[in-house]
């Protein structure tokens, strides 16, 4: 299995503030646990490229886009809600973190890899086709999963967020789309407070209360996600990869550890090879302990490398 690993040095240059937890030393960390674990020469290593404005507009509005644009600082930063700010940096990284996940489709759907996992900041899945929200500016995965469908004329991808929070933007963007199934838990009630009633037949959301623990959620990935990802058959598999339901993660409380990613990541394996000619496309979305972060990257790396 040849797995892509997707970064740029741009990342680095979006920050939000020195007391934001959605930090440039989320990707450090999960470098330095790259090579502690020694599994940097196990992947293909690609820089991320710029996305265009035409394909963010395959998920966002036009005005929203010239919105985040228009206020682009200069100097400083630009608030657009309480926890969400850009610095004169954040634009463009928003423009690569697309980007990247948009080049691992063409990377993924034209043989040169099996799998990819991009490393990219600011995260997407709570960027709504109508706004930034929730430390995200542009959805990546959802512009990535809805280029797979137009692009490469795919008819059925799922996407698989296993982000402690609910990944309100991906559900916005694909609600009553029949070419997708959306496969979710989260902790519930938590931010953005969405995803508990969900009544498109595409949306399998699974709220989960707090101190949930990982032998729950795999249950949950068994019993649910598995047979609805069998019937759908998916030809290619989009994982927004967060992590911040770790139990040592601050911003929530759930249970998980490193083994269930892994465990999450092996059971989705099973449905690319059966379905999808081994496809995934994984882009990092929450994951604040630095350390818990680095740990489980590398766990969930490991799966799609199998190594």
């Amino acid at each position: 299995m040849t797995t892509g690993y997707i970064s740029h040095p741009d990342f680095l240059q979006h920050e939000m503030g020195s007391y934001h937890p959605e930090c440039p030393g989320r990707l450090s960390a999960i470098e330095d646990q790259m090579i502690l674990s020694r599994i940097d020469d196990f992947v293909t290593r690609i820089d991320a490229p710029l996305a265009t404005e035409e394909q963010i507009a395959l998920v966002h509005d036009q005005s929203m886009i010239q919105f985040l644009k228009e206020n682009s600082p200069k100097a400083g930063y630009f608030a657009i809600d309480g926890d969400t700010s850009m610095n004169p940096h954040s634009y463009q990284a928003a423009l690569r973190a697309a980007g990247a996940c948009l080049a691992a489709v063409d990377a993924v759907m034209q043989g040169q890899v099996s799998n990819v996992f991009c490393a990219v900041r600011p995260p997407g899945h709570h960027a709504e086709p109508h706004r930034a929200m929730g430390f995200c500016l542009f959805n990546s995965i959802a512009i990535a999963a809805k280029y797979a469908l137009e692009h490469y004329g795919l008819q059925r991808v799922a996407l698989i967020d296993f982000d402690v929070h609910h990944g309100n933007g991906t559900e916005a963007a694909f609600r009553d789309d029949p070419r997708v199934l959306m496969c979710s838990f989260f902790q519930h009630p938590f931010y953005p407070y969405s995803g508990e009633n969900s009544s498109a037949s595409n949306m399998l959301n699974i709220p989960v209360p707090a101190y949930t623990k990982g032998l729950d959620i795999r249950q949950i990935v068994s019993d649910l996600w598995m047979p609805r990802l069998e019937e759908f058959a998916p030809e290619c598999i989009f994982i927004s990869a967060g992590f911040d339901a770790h139990r040592e993660d601050e911003l929530g409380q759930l249970g998980l550890v490193e083994a269930d990613y892994a465990w999450m990541t092996k059971q989705i394996l099973q449905i690319a090879r059966k379905y999808s000619n081994n496809r995934i496309i994984s882009s990092l979305e929450g994951g604040y302990h630095l350390s818990a972060l680095g740990r489980s990257v590398v766990a969930h790396i490991k799966e799609l490398a199998e190594i």
